[in-house]
Protein backbone atom coordinates (compact mmCIF):
# COMPACT_ATOMS: atom_id res chain seq x y z
CA UNK A 1 0.00 0.00 0.00
CA UNK A 2 1.56 3.46 -1.36
CA UNK A 3 2.38 5.20 1.70
CA UNK A 4 1.70 8.61 -0.08
CA UNK A 5 -2.00 7.33 -0.38
CA UNK A 6 -2.71 6.00 3.70
CA UNK A 7 -6.16 4.01 4.30
CA UNK A 8 -8.14 5.66 7.00
CA UNK A 9 -7.13 5.62 10.24
CA UNK A 10 -8.69 6.01 13.49
CA UNK A 11 -6.85 6.53 16.93
CA UNK A 12 -7.79 4.41 20.12
CA UNK A 13 -7.11 4.57 23.54
CA UNK A 14 -6.72 8.51 23.46
CA UNK A 15 -6.70 9.70 27.11
CA UNK A 16 -7.55 13.31 25.52
CA UNK A 17 -4.42 15.12 26.71
CA UNK A 18 -2.26 16.56 23.84
CA UNK A 19 0.99 15.11 24.71
CA UNK A 20 -0.13 11.39 25.32
CA UNK A 21 0.67 10.11 21.83
CA UNK A 22 4.79 10.70 23.21
CA UNK A 23 4.58 8.33 26.18
CA UNK A 24 2.93 5.58 24.50
CA UNK A 25 2.88 4.62 20.81
CA UNK A 26 -0.97 5.05 19.24
CA UNK A 27 -2.58 1.98 17.88
CA UNK A 28 -4.12 2.17 14.35
CA UNK A 29 -6.76 -0.04 12.49
CA UNK A 30 -6.68 0.42 8.46
CA UNK A 31 -9.48 -0.41 5.92
CA UNK A 32 -8.75 -1.86 2.18
CA UNK A 33 -8.43 0.70 -0.15
CA UNK A 34 -11.52 1.49 -1.83
CA UNK A 35 -11.18 4.62 -3.57
CA UNK A 36 -12.93 7.29 -1.08
CA UNK A 37 -9.75 7.59 1.46
CA UNK A 38 -7.94 11.10 1.29
CA UNK A 39 -4.06 10.38 0.86
CA UNK A 40 -1.39 12.88 1.37
CA UNK A 41 -1.39 14.60 -2.33
CA UNK A 42 1.95 16.16 -1.97
CA UNK A 43 5.39 14.28 -2.55
CA UNK A 44 9.02 14.44 -1.50
CA UNK A 45 9.76 16.29 -4.51
CA UNK A 46 6.95 18.78 -4.28
CA UNK A 47 8.20 19.65 -0.83
CA UNK A 48 11.37 20.31 -2.19
CA UNK A 49 10.40 22.36 -5.30
CA UNK A 50 8.05 24.54 -2.53
CA UNK A 51 11.28 25.16 -0.86
CA UNK A 52 13.77 25.41 -2.70
CA UNK A 53 13.92 29.12 -3.34
CA UNK A 54 13.60 29.78 0.41
CA UNK A 55 16.62 27.82 0.65
CA UNK A 56 18.87 28.84 -2.28
CA UNK A 57 18.40 32.16 -0.50
CA UNK A 58 18.89 31.67 3.12
CA UNK A 59 20.75 28.46 2.84
CA UNK A 60 19.45 27.01 5.71
CA UNK A 61 17.44 23.48 5.24
CA UNK A 62 16.13 23.77 8.50
CA UNK A 63 15.00 26.94 8.34
CA UNK A 64 13.03 26.64 5.25
CA UNK A 65 11.33 23.62 6.49
CA UNK A 66 10.58 25.80 9.46
CA UNK A 67 9.35 28.71 7.21
CA UNK A 68 7.31 26.39 5.61
CA UNK A 69 5.65 24.88 8.30
CA UNK A 70 4.45 28.34 9.70
CA UNK A 71 3.19 29.73 6.39
CA UNK A 72 1.63 26.37 4.34
CA UNK A 73 1.82 25.51 1.10
CA UNK A 74 -1.03 23.97 -1.77
CA UNK A 75 -0.75 20.88 -2.00
CA UNK A 76 -0.73 18.68 -5.90
CA UNK A 77 -5.13 19.26 -5.59
CA UNK A 78 -4.47 22.68 -4.83
CA UNK A 79 -5.71 22.26 -1.42
CA UNK A 80 -4.31 24.82 1.23
CA UNK A 81 -2.13 22.60 3.86
CA UNK A 82 -2.80 25.59 6.68
CA UNK A 83 0.43 26.70 8.24
CA UNK A 84 1.22 27.22 11.88
CA UNK A 85 0.48 30.73 11.58
CA UNK A 86 -3.33 30.39 10.54
CA UNK A 87 -3.58 27.54 13.15
CA UNK A 88 -2.56 29.85 15.88
CA UNK A 89 -5.07 32.14 14.81
CA UNK A 90 -7.86 30.01 14.60
CA UNK A 91 -6.61 28.50 18.13
CA UNK A 92 -6.76 31.75 19.75
CA UNK A 93 -10.06 32.30 17.86
CA UNK A 94 -11.52 29.38 19.82
CA UNK A 95 -10.40 30.65 22.72
CA UNK A 96 -11.80 34.35 22.12
CA UNK A 97 -15.01 33.04 21.88
CA UNK A 98 -15.32 30.43 24.99
CA UNK A 99 -14.00 33.61 26.73
CA UNK A 100 -16.51 35.77 25.17
CA UNK A 101 -19.66 33.60 25.38
CA UNK A 102 -19.76 32.45 28.98
CA UNK A 103 -19.90 34.10 32.80
CA UNK A 104 -17.87 31.94 35.66
CA UNK A 105 -20.76 33.19 38.08
CA UNK A 106 -22.78 30.82 36.96
CA UNK A 107 -20.88 28.52 38.77
CA UNK A 108 -21.74 30.13 42.26
CA UNK A 109 -25.58 31.42 41.29
CA UNK A 110 -26.32 27.92 40.24
CA UNK A 111 -25.19 26.62 43.93
CA UNK A 112 -26.93 29.23 45.52
CA UNK A 113 -30.27 29.01 43.44
CA UNK A 114 -30.33 24.86 44.44
CA UNK A 115 -29.70 25.76 48.00
CA UNK A 116 -32.36 28.92 47.96
CA UNK A 117 -34.90 26.13 46.10
CA UNK A 118 -34.25 23.64 49.06
CA UNK A 119 -34.92 26.22 52.01
CA UNK A 120 -37.73 27.22 50.14
CA UNK A 121 -39.23 23.70 49.74
CA UNK A 122 -38.76 23.00 53.07
CA UNK A 123 -40.10 26.42 54.51
CA UNK A 124 -43.49 25.35 52.56
CA UNK A 125 -43.60 22.13 54.11
CA UNK A 126 -43.61 23.71 57.81
CA UNK A 127 -45.86 25.80 56.80
CA UNK A 128 -47.88 23.15 55.86
CA UNK A 129 -47.15 20.35 58.81
CA UNK A 130 -48.28 23.72 61.34
CA UNK A 131 -51.84 24.77 59.44
CA UNK A 132 -52.47 20.75 59.50
CA UNK A 133 -51.61 21.08 63.38
CA UNK A 134 -53.80 23.82 63.64
CA UNK A 135 -56.66 22.68 61.94
CA UNK A 136 -57.13 25.15 59.34
CA UNK A 137 -58.72 24.39 55.87
CA UNK A 138 -59.35 20.80 56.46
CA UNK A 139 -61.11 20.70 60.16
CA UNK A 140 -58.89 18.11 61.15
CA UNK A 141 -58.02 20.03 64.39
CA UNK A 142 -55.28 18.31 67.20
CA UNK A 143 -55.73 19.23 70.33
CA UNK A 144 -54.15 22.86 72.04
CA UNK A 145 -51.05 20.90 73.56
CA UNK A 146 -50.31 18.99 70.72
CA UNK A 147 -50.64 22.40 68.23
CA UNK A 148 -48.86 24.44 70.93
CA UNK A 149 -45.55 21.24 70.65
CA UNK A 150 -46.16 21.42 66.49
CA UNK A 151 -45.64 25.26 66.49
CA UNK A 152 -42.95 25.81 68.87
CA UNK A 153 -41.22 22.87 66.33
CA UNK A 154 -42.25 25.01 63.44
CA UNK A 155 -40.64 28.26 64.94
CA UNK A 156 -37.41 26.42 66.01
CA UNK A 157 -37.24 25.07 61.89
CA UNK A 158 -37.82 28.76 60.68
CA UNK A 159 -35.05 30.18 62.74
CA UNK A 160 -32.91 27.94 61.89
CA UNK A 161 -33.83 28.60 58.57
CA UNK A 162 -33.49 32.09 59.03
CA UNK A 163 -30.25 32.36 60.98
CA UNK A 164 -28.61 29.80 57.54
CA UNK A 165 -25.51 31.77 56.92
CA UNK A 166 -24.78 33.74 53.96
CA UNK A 167 -21.66 31.75 52.43
CA UNK A 168 -22.24 28.54 50.48
CA UNK A 169 -19.88 26.19 52.85
CA UNK A 170 -21.94 27.73 55.87
CA UNK A 171 -25.13 27.26 54.37
CA UNK A 172 -24.41 23.13 53.58
CA UNK A 173 -22.88 23.32 56.92
CA UNK A 174 -25.76 24.10 58.88
CA UNK A 175 -28.52 22.35 56.35
CA UNK A 176 -26.30 18.72 57.06
CA UNK A 177 -27.28 19.28 60.43
CA UNK A 178 -31.14 20.53 59.97
CA UNK A 179 -33.59 17.85 60.97
CA UNK A 180 -35.46 18.27 57.51
CA UNK A 181 -39.16 18.54 57.52
CA UNK A 182 -39.74 18.16 53.92
CA UNK A 183 -38.93 14.39 52.68
CA UNK A 184 -38.45 16.43 48.96
CA UNK A 185 -36.55 18.88 50.54
CA UNK A 186 -34.14 16.55 52.06
CA UNK A 187 -33.79 14.62 49.34
CA UNK A 188 -32.98 17.53 46.93
CA UNK A 189 -30.36 18.76 49.24
CA UNK A 190 -28.94 15.42 49.37
CA UNK A 191 -29.11 15.09 46.06
CA UNK A 192 -27.07 18.14 45.81
CA UNK A 193 -24.33 17.32 48.30
CA UNK A 194 -23.38 14.70 45.94
CA UNK A 195 -23.43 16.18 42.76
CA UNK A 196 -21.04 18.57 44.37
CA UNK A 197 -18.76 15.73 46.02
CA UNK A 198 -18.76 14.41 42.75
CA UNK A 199 -17.88 17.54 40.71
CA UNK A 200 -15.42 18.81 43.04
CA UNK A 201 -13.71 15.69 44.21
CA UNK A 202 -14.40 13.76 40.62
CA UNK A 203 -12.71 16.33 39.16
CA UNK A 204 -9.29 16.75 41.71
CA UNK A 205 -8.64 13.12 41.40
CA UNK A 206 -9.32 13.01 37.47
CA UNK A 207 -13.43 11.81 36.82
CA UNK A 208 -13.68 9.24 39.59
CA UNK A 209 -16.53 8.70 37.77
CA UNK A 210 -17.63 4.94 38.16
CA UNK A 211 -16.62 4.80 41.86
CA UNK A 212 -18.07 8.72 42.97
CA UNK A 213 -21.59 7.76 41.22
CA UNK A 214 -22.39 5.75 44.52
CA UNK A 215 -20.77 7.72 47.56
CA UNK A 216 -21.87 5.10 50.17
CA UNK A 217 -19.22 4.44 53.28
CA UNK A 218 -17.55 1.73 50.80
CA UNK A 219 -17.16 3.76 47.73
CA UNK A 220 -15.67 6.50 49.94
CA UNK A 221 -13.55 3.83 51.65
CA UNK A 222 -11.95 2.39 48.55
CA UNK A 223 -12.05 6.23 47.25
CA UNK A 224 -8.94 6.77 50.26
CA UNK A 225 -7.57 3.34 50.09
CA UNK A 226 -6.55 5.20 46.11
CA UNK A 227 -5.66 7.86 46.77
CA UNK A 228 -3.21 6.70 49.83
CA UNK A 229 -1.74 4.19 47.55
CA UNK A 230 -1.26 6.85 44.64
CA UNK A 231 0.56 9.17 46.78
CA UNK A 232 2.74 5.78 48.14
CA UNK A 233 3.34 4.87 44.15
CA UNK A 234 4.71 8.54 44.14
CA UNK A 235 6.99 8.96 47.18
CA UNK A 236 8.40 5.14 45.90
CA UNK A 237 9.43 6.78 42.26
CA UNK A 238 11.06 9.59 43.75
CA UNK A 239 12.99 7.30 45.78
CA UNK A 240 13.76 5.51 42.65
CA UNK A 241 11.90 2.01 44.26
CA UNK A 242 10.12 -0.03 42.02
CA UNK A 243 6.22 0.67 41.57
CA UNK A 244 3.42 -1.80 40.67
CA UNK A 245 1.23 0.25 38.66
CA UNK A 246 -0.31 -3.09 37.19
CA UNK A 247 -1.25 -4.20 40.23
CA UNK A 248 -2.56 -0.64 40.94
CA UNK A 249 -4.67 -0.61 38.11
CA UNK A 250 -6.26 -4.13 38.43
CA UNK A 251 -7.05 -2.83 42.27
CA UNK A 252 -8.59 0.60 41.02
CA UNK A 253 -8.82 0.98 37.30
CA UNK A 254 -12.91 1.09 37.63
CA UNK A 255 -11.69 4.71 38.81
CA UNK A 256 -10.38 5.67 35.47
CA UNK A 257 -11.95 6.07 32.22
CA UNK A 258 -9.55 7.13 30.81
CA UNK A 259 -7.90 3.93 30.98
CA UNK A 260 -4.17 4.78 31.56
CA UNK A 261 -1.32 3.04 30.49
CA UNK A 262 1.31 4.20 32.55
CA UNK A 263 1.79 5.93 36.02
CA UNK A 264 2.73 9.02 33.97
CA UNK A 265 -0.52 9.18 32.06
CA UNK A 266 -2.67 8.73 34.73
CA UNK A 267 -0.96 11.52 36.53
CA UNK A 268 -1.05 13.96 33.25
CA UNK A 269 -4.78 13.32 33.49
CA UNK A 270 -5.02 13.79 37.09
CA UNK A 271 -2.78 16.89 36.85
CA UNK A 272 -4.79 18.62 33.89
CA UNK A 273 -8.10 17.68 35.80
CA UNK A 274 -6.32 19.20 38.99
CA UNK A 275 -4.98 22.67 37.25
CA UNK A 276 -8.68 23.20 35.51
CA UNK A 277 -9.96 23.57 39.37
CA UNK A 278 -7.22 25.92 40.45
CA UNK A 279 -8.04 27.41 37.18
CA UNK A 280 -11.63 27.97 38.34
CA UNK A 281 -11.16 29.59 41.29
CA UNK A 282 -8.21 31.83 40.02
CA UNK A 283 -10.82 32.91 37.47
CA UNK A 284 -13.75 34.25 39.78
CA UNK A 285 -14.80 37.12 41.86
CA UNK A 286 -13.06 36.91 45.36
CA UNK A 287 -16.17 36.57 46.99
CA UNK A 288 -16.81 33.18 44.93
CA UNK A 289 -13.77 32.24 45.23
CA UNK A 290 -13.55 32.51 48.46
CA UNK A 291 -16.85 30.87 48.92
CA UNK A 292 -16.09 27.98 46.52
CA UNK A 293 -12.99 27.41 48.26
CA UNK A 294 -14.95 26.67 51.56
CA UNK A 295 -17.31 24.84 49.82
CA UNK A 296 -14.65 22.68 48.35
CA UNK A 297 -12.64 22.10 51.44
CA UNK A 298 -15.60 21.28 53.86
CA UNK A 299 -17.10 18.28 51.35
CA UNK A 300 -13.35 17.28 51.22
CA UNK A 301 -13.08 17.15 54.95
CA UNK A 302 -16.28 15.13 54.75
CA UNK A 303 -14.63 12.80 52.45
CA UNK A 304 -11.15 12.54 54.50
CA UNK A 305 -9.23 13.23 51.54
CA UNK A 306 -8.52 16.89 51.92
CA UNK A 307 -4.71 16.20 52.99
CA UNK A 308 -4.35 12.70 50.23
CA UNK A 309 -5.67 15.67 47.89
CA UNK A 310 -3.45 18.22 49.27
CA UNK A 311 -0.61 16.24 49.09
CA UNK A 312 -1.72 14.73 45.76
CA UNK A 313 -1.74 18.07 44.21
CA UNK A 314 1.58 19.42 45.60
CA UNK A 315 3.73 16.58 44.08
CA UNK A 316 1.66 16.93 40.39
CA UNK A 317 2.47 21.08 40.34
CA UNK A 318 6.40 19.57 40.36
CA UNK A 319 5.70 17.32 37.84
CA UNK A 320 3.63 19.35 35.55
CA UNK A 321 4.78 23.03 36.12
CA UNK A 322 3.45 23.82 32.34
CA UNK A 323 -0.10 23.20 33.61
CA UNK A 324 -0.75 26.88 33.95
CA UNK A 325 -2.09 26.35 37.57
CA UNK A 326 -1.60 29.60 38.35
CA UNK A 327 -3.49 30.88 35.41
CA UNK A 328 -7.15 32.74 35.45
CA UNK A 329 -9.24 33.24 32.63
CA UNK A 330 -11.25 36.58 31.85
CA UNK A 331 -14.67 35.59 31.13
CA UNK A 332 -16.98 38.04 29.70
CA UNK A 333 -19.73 36.76 27.72
CA UNK A 334 -23.80 36.15 29.31
CA UNK A 335 -24.05 32.44 29.30
CA UNK A 336 -23.67 31.41 32.68
CA UNK A 337 -21.84 27.89 33.64
CA UNK A 338 -22.93 25.27 36.04
CA UNK A 339 -20.13 23.65 37.91
CA UNK A 340 -19.46 21.40 35.60
CA UNK A 341 -19.78 22.82 32.98
CA UNK A 342 -17.17 25.35 34.12
CA UNK A 343 -14.27 22.83 34.78
CA UNK A 344 -14.93 21.16 31.57
CA UNK A 345 -14.80 24.85 29.61
CA UNK A 346 -11.48 25.76 31.66
CA UNK A 347 -9.78 21.87 31.19
CA UNK A 348 -9.99 23.03 27.46
CA UNK A 349 -8.98 26.34 28.01
CA UNK A 350 -6.14 24.57 29.86
CA UNK A 351 -5.09 21.97 26.40
CA UNK A 352 -5.66 25.35 24.23
CA UNK A 353 -3.04 27.29 26.29
CA UNK A 354 -0.44 24.12 25.86
CA UNK A 355 -1.30 23.43 22.29
CA UNK A 356 -0.42 27.23 21.80
CA UNK A 357 2.89 26.85 23.41
CA UNK A 358 3.90 23.60 21.96
CA UNK A 359 3.23 25.02 18.15
CA UNK A 360 4.88 28.13 19.13
CA UNK A 361 8.13 26.45 19.96
CA UNK A 362 7.97 23.76 17.01
CA UNK A 363 11.64 23.95 15.88
CA UNK A 364 10.64 21.88 13.14
CA UNK A 365 7.75 19.58 11.68
CA UNK A 366 9.38 16.47 13.25
CA UNK A 367 7.97 18.05 16.82
CA UNK A 368 4.73 18.71 15.63
CA UNK A 369 4.05 14.48 16.13
CA UNK A 370 3.66 14.78 19.52
CA UNK A 371 0.56 16.22 19.56
CA UNK A 372 -2.65 14.37 19.98
CA UNK A 373 -4.13 15.10 16.54
CA UNK A 374 -7.87 13.49 17.59
CA UNK A 375 -8.08 16.28 20.67
CA UNK A 376 -7.13 18.89 18.37
CA UNK A 377 -9.69 17.99 16.08
CA UNK A 378 -12.03 18.55 19.21
CA UNK A 379 -10.69 21.55 19.87
CA UNK A 380 -10.03 23.77 16.84
CA UNK A 381 -11.31 21.35 14.29
CA UNK A 382 -11.02 18.91 11.57
CA UNK A 383 -8.82 21.42 9.14
CA UNK A 384 -6.27 22.09 11.48
CA UNK A 385 -5.63 18.75 12.75
CA UNK A 386 -5.16 17.55 8.91
CA UNK A 387 -3.07 20.47 8.46
CA UNK A 388 -0.96 19.49 11.32
CA UNK A 389 -0.86 15.79 10.56
CA UNK A 390 0.65 16.81 6.94
CA UNK A 391 3.20 19.14 8.10
CA UNK A 392 4.35 16.59 10.97
CA UNK A 393 5.13 14.47 8.23
CA UNK A 394 7.64 16.69 6.02
CA UNK A 395 10.72 15.29 7.26
CA UNK A 396 9.71 11.93 7.66
CA UNK A 397 8.50 11.84 3.61
CA UNK A 398 11.51 13.71 3.00
CA UNK A 399 13.80 11.33 4.62
CA UNK A 400 12.38 8.46 3.39
CA UNK A 401 12.90 9.88 -0.55
CA UNK A 402 16.20 10.02 0.30
CA UNK A 403 16.70 13.82 -0.49
CA UNK A 404 17.64 14.70 3.58
CA UNK A 405 19.47 13.09 6.15
CA UNK A 406 20.36 13.91 9.84
CA UNK A 407 24.20 14.46 9.63
CA UNK A 408 25.79 15.47 13.51
CA UNK A 409 22.65 16.52 14.68
CA UNK A 410 21.47 18.88 11.28
CA UNK A 411 19.23 18.07 8.67
CA UNK A 412 21.61 17.99 5.58
CA UNK A 413 20.86 17.39 1.90
CA UNK A 414 21.76 14.26 0.43
CA UNK A 415 23.22 14.31 -2.97
CA UNK A 416 19.92 13.13 -4.40
CA UNK A 417 18.69 16.30 -2.64
CA UNK A 418 21.08 18.56 -4.15
CA UNK A 419 20.62 17.50 -7.27
CA UNK A 420 16.74 18.10 -7.03
CA UNK A 421 17.26 21.63 -6.14
CA UNK A 422 19.61 21.64 -8.97
CA UNK A 423 16.91 20.37 -11.60
CA UNK A 424 14.06 22.60 -9.62
CA UNK A 425 16.46 25.88 -10.34
CA UNK A 426 17.43 24.49 -13.91
CA UNK A 427 13.42 23.96 -14.76
CA UNK A 428 12.81 27.34 -13.17
CA UNK A 429 15.61 28.62 -15.54
CA UNK A 430 14.57 26.82 -18.55
CA UNK A 431 10.66 28.18 -18.13
CA UNK A 432 11.63 31.62 -18.76
CA UNK A 433 13.91 30.70 -22.26
CA UNK A 434 13.55 30.38 -25.44
CA UNK A 435 14.07 26.87 -26.81
CA UNK A 436 15.94 27.56 -29.75
CA UNK A 437 18.90 28.83 -27.49
CA UNK A 438 19.56 25.37 -26.12
CA UNK A 439 22.41 23.09 -27.28
CA UNK A 440 25.41 20.72 -26.59
CA UNK A 441 29.44 21.31 -26.57
CA UNK A 442 29.22 20.35 -30.73
CA UNK A 443 32.18 21.90 -32.62
CA UNK A 444 32.53 22.36 -36.34
CA UNK A 445 34.92 19.40 -37.11
CA UNK A 446 33.86 16.16 -37.84
CA UNK A 447 36.07 13.28 -35.90
CA UNK A 448 35.50 10.55 -33.56
CA UNK A 449 32.11 11.16 -31.39
CA UNK A 450 28.71 9.96 -30.79
CA UNK A 451 26.03 12.13 -33.21
CA UNK A 452 26.29 10.32 -36.71
CA UNK A 453 26.94 13.09 -39.72
CA UNK A 454 24.92 12.41 -43.05
CA UNK A 455 28.38 11.81 -44.89
CA UNK A 456 30.28 9.29 -45.01
CA UNK A 457 34.57 8.21 -45.94
CA UNK A 458 36.37 5.14 -46.83
CA UNK A 459 37.66 3.59 -43.68
CA UNK A 460 40.86 3.83 -42.07
CA UNK A 461 42.51 1.83 -39.31
CA UNK A 462 41.58 3.90 -36.04
CA UNK A 463 38.36 4.81 -37.54
CA UNK A 464 35.00 3.86 -35.61
CA UNK A 465 33.92 1.21 -37.37
CA UNK A 466 30.15 2.91 -38.08
CA UNK A 467 29.75 0.49 -41.35
CA UNK A 468 27.41 1.97 -44.15
CA UNK A 469 26.03 -1.11 -45.11
CA UNK A 470 24.84 0.56 -48.93
CA UNK A 471 27.59 2.25 -50.11
CA UNK A 472 30.43 -0.80 -48.95
CA UNK A 473 28.23 -3.40 -51.31
CA UNK A 474 27.84 -0.65 -53.78
CA UNK A 475 31.34 -0.04 -53.42
CA UNK A 476 32.27 -3.74 -54.00
CA UNK A 477 29.49 -4.14 -56.86
CA UNK A 478 30.87 -1.46 -58.61
CA UNK A 479 34.66 -2.89 -58.45
CA UNK A 480 33.76 -6.79 -59.42
CA UNK A 481 31.18 -5.56 -62.03
CA UNK A 482 28.16 -7.54 -60.27
CA UNK A 483 27.29 -11.00 -59.92
CA UNK A 484 26.67 -13.06 -57.06
CA UNK A 485 27.90 -13.75 -54.27
CA UNK A 486 29.17 -10.43 -53.49
CA UNK A 487 32.39 -10.45 -52.06
CA UNK A 488 33.65 -7.88 -49.99
CA UNK A 489 37.77 -6.37 -49.63
CA UNK A 490 38.80 -3.70 -46.92
CA UNK A 491 38.97 -1.16 -49.57
CA UNK A 492 35.19 -1.81 -49.99
CA UNK A 493 34.21 -0.49 -46.44
CA UNK A 494 33.04 2.85 -46.25
CA UNK A 495 32.03 4.01 -42.32
CA UNK A 496 29.59 7.03 -41.16
CA UNK A 497 31.29 10.17 -40.26
CA UNK A 498 30.79 11.19 -36.81
CA UNK A 499 30.19 14.51 -35.03
CA UNK A 500 33.40 15.48 -32.82
CA UNK A 501 32.51 16.28 -28.73
CA UNK A 502 35.04 17.63 -26.39
CA UNK A 503 35.16 18.38 -22.40
CA UNK A 504 34.90 21.33 -21.22
CA UNK A 505 36.09 23.36 -17.69
CA UNK A 506 34.19 25.96 -16.54
CA UNK A 507 34.76 28.21 -13.58
CA UNK A 508 31.41 29.73 -12.03
CA UNK A 509 31.99 32.96 -9.63
CA UNK A 510 29.44 34.03 -7.62
CA UNK A 511 29.37 37.49 -5.87
CA UNK A 512 28.35 37.30 -2.12
CA UNK A 513 28.81 40.84 -1.32
CA UNK A 514 25.80 42.23 1.10
CA UNK A 515 25.29 44.07 -2.29
CA UNK A 516 23.71 40.46 -3.74
CA UNK A 517 20.75 40.68 -1.28
CA UNK A 518 20.42 44.43 -1.02
CA UNK A 519 19.68 44.41 -4.67
CA UNK A 520 17.70 41.17 -4.73
CA UNK A 521 20.09 39.76 -6.68
CA UNK A 522 21.52 36.80 -4.70
CA UNK A 523 18.57 34.50 -5.46
CA UNK A 524 18.86 34.85 -9.22
CA UNK A 525 22.57 34.41 -8.92
CA UNK A 526 22.54 31.46 -6.96
CA UNK A 527 19.97 29.89 -8.86
CA UNK A 528 21.52 30.07 -12.11
CA UNK A 529 24.88 28.17 -10.30
CA UNK A 530 22.59 25.73 -9.16
CA UNK A 531 21.31 25.17 -12.88
CA UNK A 532 24.57 25.34 -14.07
CA UNK A 533 26.17 22.86 -11.98
CA UNK A 534 22.62 20.19 -11.96
CA UNK A 535 23.17 20.51 -16.04
CA UNK A 536 26.84 19.73 -16.27
CA UNK A 537 26.53 16.56 -13.86
CA UNK A 538 23.83 15.43 -15.48
CA UNK A 539 23.97 15.78 -19.19
CA UNK A 540 27.88 16.44 -19.04
CA UNK A 541 29.37 13.91 -16.63
CA UNK A 542 32.80 14.37 -18.13
CA UNK A 543 32.96 18.10 -17.67
CA UNK A 544 34.49 20.17 -14.78
CA UNK A 545 32.57 23.04 -12.92
CA UNK A 546 34.56 24.82 -10.57
CA UNK A 547 32.92 27.44 -8.04
CA UNK A 548 34.53 30.10 -6.78
CA UNK A 549 32.75 32.73 -4.34
CA UNK A 550 33.99 36.52 -3.54
CA UNK A 551 33.66 39.52 -1.47
CA UNK A 552 36.50 40.82 -0.11
CA UNK A 553 38.50 37.45 -0.85
CA UNK A 554 37.95 34.69 -2.49
CA UNK A 555 37.39 31.29 -1.98
CA UNK A 556 36.71 27.89 -3.67
CA UNK A 557 33.12 25.91 -2.78
CA UNK A 558 32.44 22.65 -3.45
CA UNK A 559 29.12 21.74 -4.88
CA UNK A 560 27.73 19.93 -1.36
CA UNK A 561 28.76 23.60 0.34
CA UNK A 562 26.41 25.56 -2.77
CA UNK A 563 22.90 24.89 -1.62
CA UNK A 564 23.35 26.33 1.88
CA UNK A 565 26.30 29.12 1.02
CA UNK A 566 24.90 32.96 1.74
CA UNK A 567 26.08 36.12 1.17
CA UNK A 568 29.00 37.85 3.79
CA UNK A 569 27.96 40.60 5.39
CA UNK A 570 30.64 43.01 4.07
CA UNK A 571 29.95 45.36 1.31
CA UNK A 572 33.36 44.92 -0.80
CA UNK A 573 33.49 43.14 -3.55
CA UNK A 574 37.56 42.12 -5.27
CA UNK A 575 37.00 41.25 -8.71
CA UNK A 576 41.28 40.66 -8.86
Amino acid sequence: MERTLPPVRRDHGSTGTLRDVTRRPLRHTYSRWDGTQTGFSIDAADVMAEITDDLLYHGDLASSLRRMMHSGFNDANGERIEGLRQILERLRQQRRERLESHDLGGVYDDIAQRLDSVVDHERSAIDAREAQATGSGDGDSTSDADSDIVARACWERRTQLDMLPGDLAGKVRSLQDYDFVSDEARQQFEELVDELRTELVGQQVSRIAGAMDNLDPESLARTKDMMAELNRMLEQRAAGEPVDFDGFMERFGDFFPENPRSLDELLEVMARRMAAMDSLLRSMSPEQRAQLQALSDQLLEDLDLRWQVEQLGNALRSEFPQMGWDQGQQFSGSDPLGLGEALEMLGDLGELDQLEQLLQGAASPGALAEIDLERVRELVGPDAADSLEKLSELNRMLTDAGLVEQREGRLQLTAAGMRNIGRNALRDLFRRLDGSMLGGHAVHRLGSGHEREVDTKPYEYGDPFNLHIERTLRNAVRRTGGGTPVRLTPEDFEVERTEQTVATSTVLMLDLSLSMPMRDNFLPAKKVAMALHSLISTQFPRDWLGLVGFSETAREISAAELPEVSWDFVYGTNMQ
